[in-house]
């Protein structure tokens, strides 16, 4: 078999004990890898109705079949588990040479249940080539307790005295469960959203360590190499010119200018602080040095210092990854212009361990909340939690990581936090399913915002590209109609293959035809036969299957929805000024997508569409709800 092993390493942390479980080859073309398999493996591993903080729900790691083959940007692995923050479907990215490590030791993926008696570190040498040699190891891990995710990286390492293992572990966040922790990984990268770090945690386990041998073999290396070669360079292309130069940090002053940068908590899309926390400031002033991911020739990573770091001249500053998502939450939407708070915020964030928009986006709902006068000073701390606040924001974000304070509440995320608190402010709390929004201002991106909504894991961009028809000329994105649904159908279904393969998705605009190439290359790297109308299909099955998942937990049509704020007040400001989403054009347009899907008037999907995707017999939708 090439490019997968057919099989997972399931670990039980409760007893102790692993086992290879087998994964037939009619799933692994059905749902390719990734996202798209880690769907598969999480509803048939998690218990529904499960706990998400419970020993019963699993944590995945999952490769894909492109992992090991050097093709760029194919280093990738997904991480996936029921949310703690949503109660529903969650699933992350991450990019680095663990991904390699995961499928040189475990196979397609690596599987972990139950719960640990005390702080441990999970240790996994071998290959999946050899299963019977791979040695999985239970460490005591009080050592690392406390540590942030930087230190608690190398110290592993020391730990095994292996500098070439890969490490993913938690910050104190995970330790404490706040429930939008995330996953670090080599070298500080994260598996950000949903709260993956708080259900690592909540198993006790503080560290993976991998360490494989054999190379990933593919059926067809010369191909592959000539292919890869080709792709590189398309990947330097105009397309990823901006990305190549200043980072997605680039954003800023363009969301600014259209109106779309979502600012002190949504009230506005317009930020009057935007140029000096704007890519092209922050490249200037306050560049360490580039960085890319693992196999990647685009290079859209940027490292940043703050004006004392750089001042110094120390080589040796750790700095802070930045892209444009950290940089809106932590600045613009908490009226933060001051670039050096917002750096100190993205690195204390990585290294606490928690996912920056949520942080950032939960942060800014207690800004309005204390000036409201709901949250009041001793309920803070004595902090003034004001927009423009830089040294509160610091403060409130060490309260959270470390479940202390205010951020006890915080640490819950911004729904559970209005509903404890009340008073109205779940107006003003900025998530969707429970899971805060993103850097893109729906009123003024309107066929983004039918993407907000309806996407299983909340509120999301990188699992719907429907932005994409916002910044062409495809449509108006000030008003809607009736194709905004076909349109995000169609963006989900394209990212769902994306997140499988897995690819970048900053590489898509360097292919010629995307499903046509895809299906040459999973040829070439496996031996079977796929075609673009197969991997087309697959995308859709794996949105339904995610869909299937959330409607087993008890979803229903009102969780497809925006914030109040985003459909009762227009925008103040910009050139969107005057310009709002009503709840009619929102259901209008929801109606459209789910008539594009072929479900129902509930967003509950016919047995027809099923049995067109294979998915026939997975689940009973109405007795789920039962």
């Amino acid at each position: 078999m090439y490019g997968y092993h057919g099989k997972a390493l399931v670990v039980d942390f409760t007893s102790r004990t692993h086992r290879w479980d087998a994964i037939e080859p009619d799933d692994l073309r059905m749902f390719i890898g990734g996202i798209g398999l880690g769907t598969l493996l999480l509803y048939r591993y998690c218990p529904p109705g499960a706990d998400p903080l419970g020993p019963e729900n699993p944590l995945l790691f999952v490769g894909s079949p492109l992992v090991g083959t050097r093709l760029t940007t194919s280093s990738k692995f997904a991480v996936l588990t029921k949310s703690p923050l949503t109660g529903f479907i969650a699933d992350s990215l991450s990019s680095s040479h663990l991904a390699t490590e995961l499928k040189k030791c475990c196979g397609d993926a690596l599987i972990i249940t139950g719960r640990s008696a005390g702080p441990t570190l999970l240790r996994i040498e071998g290959d999946a080539l050899e299963p019977e040699q791979v040695a999985v190891h239970f460490e005591d891990a009080t050592e690392l307790v406390g540590m942030g995710a930087a230190d608690k990286e190398a110290t592993v390492k020391k730990m095994l005295g292996d500098p070439r293992c890969r490490v993913a572990c938690i910050g104190p966040a995970g330790e404490a469960q706040v429930k939008f922790a995330s996953i670090s990984n080599d070298g500080g990268r994260q598996a950000g959203r949903c709260g993956l770090g708080a259900v690592m945690g909540s198993k006790k386990l503080l560290a993976v360590a991998l360490r494989g041998h054999l190379p990933v073999a593919v059926a067809e290396p010369d191909s592959v190499r000539s292919f890869g070669r080709d792709l590189s360079r398309r990947s330097l292309g105009a397309a990823t010119e901006k990305y190549r130069n200043l980072g997605t940090m680039a954003n800023v002053a363009v969301f600014n200018r259209l109106g779309a940068l979502p600012t002190r908590n949504f009230r506005e899309s317009t930020f009057e602080g935007a140029e000096q926390v704007s890519g092209e400031e922050l490249h200037q002033n306050h560049l360490h040095r580039n960085t890319g991911c693992a196999n990647c020739t685009i290079g859209c990573e940027r490292i940043l210092v703050t004006r004392d770091q750089r001042d110094s001249k120390g080589k040796e500053a750790r700095g802070a990854r930045m892209e444009y998502e950290s940089l809106f939450a932590l600045g613009p939407l908490c009226g933060i212009s001051d670039p050096d708070i917002v750096i100190r915020a993205a690195a204390l964030c990585d290294d606490l361990g928690m996912d920056t928009i949520s942080a950032g986006a939960t942060v800014a709902w207690a800004m309005e909340s204390f000036e409201r006068g709901i949250l009041s000073g001793p309920d803070c701390g004595g902090i003034e939690l004001r927009f423009g606040n830089g040294p509160a924001l610091l403060q409130v974000l060490e309260d959270i990581g470390h479940r202390r304070g205010i951020g006890k509440l915080l640490a819950e995320g911004s729904r559970a936090a209005a509903a404890c608190v009340g008073h109205g402010s779940g107006d003003w709390a900025m998530q969707v399913k429970g899971l805060e929004m993103p850097g893109y201002e729906p009123r003024s991106l309107k066929t983004m915002a039918l993407g907000l909504a309806v996407t299983p894991r909340g509120a999301c961009h990188n699992r719907s590209s429907a932005y994409e028809a916002d910044f062409s000329n495809q449509v108006d994105r000030l008003s809607v109609d009736e194709h905004r649904g076909r349109i995000a159908a169609e963006s989900e279904d394209f990212e769902a293959v994306l997140d499988s393969l897995i690819w970048c998705k900053f590489l898509r605009k360097a292919f010629h035809n995307f499903y046509e190439e895809s299906a040459q290359v999973f040829t070439m790297v496996t031996g079977w036969e796929m075609s673009a109308d197969e991997l087309r299909k697959s995308g859709q099955r794996i949105s339904n299957l995610k869909k299937l998942f959330n409607i087993r937990e008890g979803w229903t049509r009102v969780d497809d929805t925006l914030p109040p704020r985003t459909l009762e007040e227009p925008l103040p400001n910009g050139v969107a000024a005057g310009v709002g989403l009503t709840r009619e054009e929102l259901n209008f347009m929801i109606d459209g997508y789910y008539r594009a899907r072929g479900w129902t008037p509930e967003g509950l999907i016919p047995e027809k569409t099923l049995a067109e995707l294979g998915l026939q017999g997975m689940v009973d939708q109405e007795g789920d709800r039962r």
